[in-house]
C-alpha cells in the first residue's frame, strides 16, 4: 500500500513539472500557443520537442526517455489539466489528450536492426520504410451497459497492452450484472478508438552489407491512423514493449515486441512545397520574363548530367506538366496525361532520365520490367493475415494517382503483364472482378517507359516498327515515342567525354580537395530534423543555379541552368494552370493532323514510328497545353501548337537507312530505285561494274551481251536449278569456273556453251543471287 502512496505522488510530482513546462507565460509562450493552436483546429495531439524539455528540466527529460509509459501518461494528464484551464468545454470533448515527441534522440535513434532488448520500456525513434499496412479497426475504450430490471447504468473501461496503463483489463464483455440479470449495451454511448498495425522495414541503403533488412511491427492509434501508405520513408517516435506470447496456456520465456506510437514523420519528398510571398512574385517574374524562352530554358534545366537530348527534355517537362484533363457531361473522361517511350541503344542515359524524374516529379513510383508483374503495377487481392477476409492492394500505377509511374526495362516485360496496362493509359483506371471483390481504382498517371530494341542493339537498316516489336494498340497509347540512337560522330562524342569528364571531377563544396573519406562512412543524424535541410528551408529561393565550371562548362556562362527547388515549385504552381484552345490553334493542329495522317511527309527512306491515329489529335492539344502551362497562359495560342507539332514531328518519323548491295528482286521490280535520290546512292548497275572493274574482270563484250540477251527463259531456268545442285553435291558456297561448266554439262545432251554460261551468270549477279571473281562463282 505503502508503495502506492509513493507512486502516486511520483505520478503527482511528475505532472506537476510537466504542467510547468506547458504552461511557459513566463519563457517564451511557445507551447501556450500551440496548445491553443490545437483547440483552434479541433485537435488532441500535441508535438512537444524534447529538445526543449531538456533545456527547461533534465531530469524530467531524462525519466521520459527511460520510463516512458509512467512518463507519458503524467505528461497528458498534465496537457489535459492545461487544456481544461484554457478551455474547460473542449476538455470534455477528449477522454484523453495525447503528447507526440520530436528532436534529438541521440542514442535512442534506431532502425528496425538495432532495436534491442535494452530500449524496452524507453521513447524510441525508428526510421525505415512502410511494407505493409493493416486495415483501420475500431477497438472498444469504454462500454456503457443498461440494466432493464433495475433501471440501473454501469460503464466498463478496457485497456490493453498496446495502452499505456500499466494493468491490462480483462477483455471480457459483461452481458449480465451481479444478480444475473441481462444487460443492453448502449452502443451510442460508448467509445471506440481506431487502430492500425503498420510494419516498418529497415532503409537498404542503412543495413549492413549483404544482409537482408529487418522488420517491427507498430501499433497506431485515434488520430495516427491513415496517415502513411506502403512505399513511404517515416521516422516514427514512440515506447516499445513486448507482450507475453501464451503457449499451452503457460507464457513463455520469449516476447513478441511491439512499438506503440506517438508521433509519425514522413521522411519523403512528397509533402507539397512551401511558398513564400517572395517565391510566388520570382515565379511570376520568371514566366513573364521576355529576355528568355520560358519553356526552353526549363528544358535545359532539365538533367543538366545529361548531356544533348533536346527534343526528349522538352517532353518529358510537358509530361510533369501535364496537359488538361475533361470529363464530359455524358461521364466520359479525356485524359490529361502525356505517355513518354524511350527506345534505344544501350548507354545512351535512357536510366539516368527516368531517375531524374523519380526525383523531381512530385509523385513518382519506380518499377521495373521484369521486376512487376501485371497485378504488381494494378492491384491485387490478398488476404487480410489479421482476420483471413479478402481484400485489395493497389499497385505501382494506382499508388501513383496523379503521378507519374517509371517503367525501366519495358521490353522484358511478359505480353500478359504489359496488356495489364493498356486500360490504365487510355481510361486512368483500374478495373477489378476478382474473389468476390468488384472495384474501379483511380490511376490517372502518366507512364514513362524505357525499353531497347528486339535485338538489344537498333538495327537502322529495318523500319522502327520491327525494331521496337510492340503491338500497335500499346504504342498509339503512348503520345510521344523517341528512338535515341547511339551515332558516332567525333564532334559529338568529343562533347559528350568533356561532359563526362567533367562531371567526374566535380566535388562537392563541402569536401575539401583530396580529403580522405570517413572510414565509418558518411555521419547519421539522430534527430528527426536534420539541422541542414532546416537551414536550407529558411533561405532564400534560387532562380538559377550558382555557375560553375565544372559542372556547366566554361563555355555556357550565358547557358543558366535553373536551381531544382525553384524548378520544383514552378512546375507544382504551373500544374495548376488550366489553358482554354484558342480557334487558330484549333485550325493549325487540325490542318497538321490531317497531313500527319496523309503519306505526304514519307520519302522513300523515312517511316513512322508509331501508328498515327486519332489519339495523335489528342496528343497534339495535351502537348500544346503543357507548353502554354509553361508559360502560365491562360490560353493556347499558335506558338504553342506549333511546339507541339515540332515535337510531334521529331517523335514519329525516322529515317531508315538502305541496304546497298543486297536488295530483293520484288523491290526492284516495284521500281523503288527511281525513287531514291540519285545522289544519295550511285545506281546498283553502275556499282556493279565498278564491282567488276575492280576485280580485273573485263566487261563483256557485245557478242557476248548479244547471246545473253538471247538465252530463254527456259534454259536459265535449266542452268540455275543445275547450278544449285553443283553446289549443293560439293557442299561448299564457292566453285571455280572451268569445274562449273563441267559439272553442269554432265550428263546434259543440250550442252551450255561457256558464253551461255557466264551470260546467265551475269543476269543471276544482277538478280543479287551470285556474284563473280576471277573466274570464281560465289552463291550469296
Amino acid at each position: 500500500m505503502a508503495t502506492d502512496v509513493v507512486d502516486d505522488q511520483e505520478m503527482r510530482e511528475a505532472q506537476r513539472d510537466y504542467l510547468d513546462f506547458l504552461d511557459d507565460d513566463q519563457d517564451q509562450g511557445i507551447y501556450q500557443s500551440k496548445v491553443r493552436d490545437m483547440i483552434s483546429e479541433n485537435k488532441a495531439r500535441l508535438i512537444v520537442n524534447i529538445n526543449d524539455l531538456r533545456r527547461r528540466n533534465d531530469v524530467r527529460a531524462a525519466k521520459l526517455m527511460n520510463n516512458a509509459f509512467e512518463e507519458l501518461l503524467a505528461f497528458q494528464r498534465a496537457l489535459k489539466e492545461l487544456v481544461a484551464s484554457v478551455d474547460a468545454t473542449y476538455a470534455k470533448q477528449y477522454e484523453e489528450f495525447f503528447v507526440g515527441l520530436e528532436g534529438s534522440f541521440g542514442s535512442k535513434h534506431v532502425s528496425p536492426r538495432t532495436l534491442t532488448s535494452r530500449l524496452l520500456g524507453s521513447m524510441v525513434c525508428v526510421e525505415g520504410i512502410i511494407t505493409k499496412c493493416s486495415l483501420v479497426r475500431p477497438k472498444v475504450v469504454r462500454s456503457v451497459h443498461y440494466c432493464p430490471a433495475t433501471k440501473k447504468t454501469m460503464e466498463r473501461k478496457y485497456t490493453d497492452m498496446t495502452s499505456l496503463d500499466a494493468f491490462p483489463s480483462t477483455a471480457l464483455y459483461p452481458t449480465k450484472d451481479e444478480e444475473n440479470n441481462p444487460l443492453e449495451t448502449e452502443f451510442g454511448l460508448s467509445t471506440y478508438k481506431d487502430h492500425q498495425t503498420i510494419t516498418v522495414q529497415e532503409m537498404p541503403e542503412k543495413a549492413p552489407a549483404g544482409q537482408l533488412p529487418r522488420s517491427v511491427d507498430i501499433i497506431l492509434d485515434n488520430d495516427l491512423v491513415d496517415v502513411v501508405k506502403p512505399g513511404d520513408r517515416v521516422q516514427v517516435v514512440g515506447t516499445y514493449r513486448c507482450l507475453p506470447g501464451k503457449k499451452g496456456g503457460f507464457t513463455s520465456g520469449t516476447f513478441r515486441t511491439i512499438m506503440i506510437a506517438c508521433n509519425v514523420k514522413q521522411m519523403s519528398k512528397e509533402v507539397s512545397p512551401h511558398f513564400s510571398a517572395g517565391d510566388v512574385a520570382k515565379i511570376r517574374n520568371f514566366s513573364q520574363s521576355r529576355s528568355i524562352d520560358v519553356f526552353d530554358q526549363l528544358a535545359r534545366s532539365l538533367a543538366p548530367s545529361i548531356h544533348g537530348h533536346e527534343y526528349i527534355k522538352k517532353a518529358i517537362l510537358c509530361m510533369l506538366l501535364g496537359g488538361v484533363e475533361k470529363v464530359l457531361e455524358n461521364g466520359s473522361r479525356i485524359r490529361g496525361d502525356i505517355n513518354v517511350l524511350l527506345i534505344g541503344d544501350p548507354s545512351v542515359a535512357k536510366s539516368q532520365l527516368l531517375r531524374y524524374v523519380l526525383h523531381t516529379a512530385p509523385r513518382a513510383i519506380p518499377t521495373t520490367g521484369r521486376g512487376s508483374s501485371g497485378v504488381g503495377l494494378t492491384a491485387a487481392v490478398t488476404t487480410d493475415q489479421e482476420t483471413g477476409e479478402r481484400r485489395l492492394e493497389a499497385g505501382a500505377m494506382v499508388l501513383a494517382d496523379r503521378g507519374v509511374v517509371c517503367i525501366d526495362e519495358f521490353d522484358k516485360m511478359s505480353d500478359m503483364d504489359r496488356t495489364a496496362i493498356h486500360e490504365v493509359m487510355e481510361q486512368g483506371r483500374v478495373t477489378i472482378a476478382k474473389a468476390g471483390i468488384h472495384a474501379r481504382l483511380n490511376a490517372r498517371c502518366s507512364v514513362l517507359a524505357a525499353a531497347n530494341p528486339v535485338y538489344g542493339r537498333y538495327d537502322q537498316y529495318k523500319t522502327p516498327m520491327e525494331n521496337i516489336g510492340l503491338q500497335d494498340s500499346l504504342l498509339s497509347r503512348f503520345d510521344l515515342l523517341f528512338i535515341m540512337l547511339d551515332q558516332m560522330d567525333p564532334e559529338q562524342d568529343r562533347e559528350i567525354s568533356d561532359h563526362v569528364l567533367r562531371m567526374h571531377r566535380y566535388r562537392d563544396p563541402h569536401e575539401q580537395e583530396g580529403a580522405a573519406m570517413a572510414l565509418g562512412g558518411t555521419v547519421d543524424v539522430l534527430a528527426t530534423e536534420d539541422p541542414d535541410a532546416a537551414v536550407e528551408e529558411h533561405e532564400e529561393l534560387q532562380v538559377y543555379e550558382k555557375h560553375n565550371n565544372l559542372l556547366h562548362g566554361s563555355k555556357r556562362k550565358r547557358d543558366k541552368v535553373v536551381s531544382k527547388e525553384f524548378m520544383r515549385k514552378y512546375i507544382h504552381i504551373a500544374k495548376s494552370v488550366s489553358p482554354v484552345l484558342t480557334q487558330e490553334a484549333a485550325n493549325h493542329i487540325a490542318e497538321e493532323y490531317s497531313r500527319l495522317r496523309s503519306q505526304e511527309q514519307l520519302g522513300a527512306d523515312i517511316a513512322r514510328t508509331s501508328p498515327v491515329t486519332a489519339r495523335t489529335l489528342e496528343t497534339l492539344i495535351r502537348l500544346a497545353t503543357a507548353h502554354a502551362k509553361a508559360r502560365m497562359s491562360k490560353a493556347v495560342e499558335l506558338e504553342d501548337s506549333e511546339v507541339a507539332v515540332e515535337l510531334v514531328q521529331f517523335a514519329y518519323f525516322k529515317k531508315v537507312l538502305e541496304k546497298v548491295k543486297k536488295r530483293s528482286r520484288q523491290e526492284r521490280d516495284e521500281g523503288s530505285e527511281d525513287e531514291e535520290p540519285e545522289e544519295t546512292q550511285p545506281s546498283q548497275k553502275t556499282q556493279r561494274k565498278r564491282w567488276r572493274l575492280r576485280l580485273g574482270e573485263e566487261p563483256m563484250d557485245a557478242t557476248l551481251q548479244a547471246e545473253a540477251a538471247q538465252l530463254s527463259a527456259e534454259r536459265l531456268k535449266e542452268f540455275k536449278s543445275s547450278l544449285f545442285a553443283v553446289f549443293q553435291s560439293a557442299h561448299a558456297q564457292s566453285v571455280k569456273m572451268a569445274a562449273l561448266v563441267e559439272d553442269v554439262n554432265r550428263e546434259r545432251r543440250e550442252r551450255f556453251s561457256e558464253a551461255e554460261v557466264r551470260a546467265a551468270l551475269a543476269r543471276m549477279q544482277d538478280d543479287n543471287q551470285v556474284m563473280v571473281a576471277d573466274d570464281i562463282v560465289f552463291l550469296i
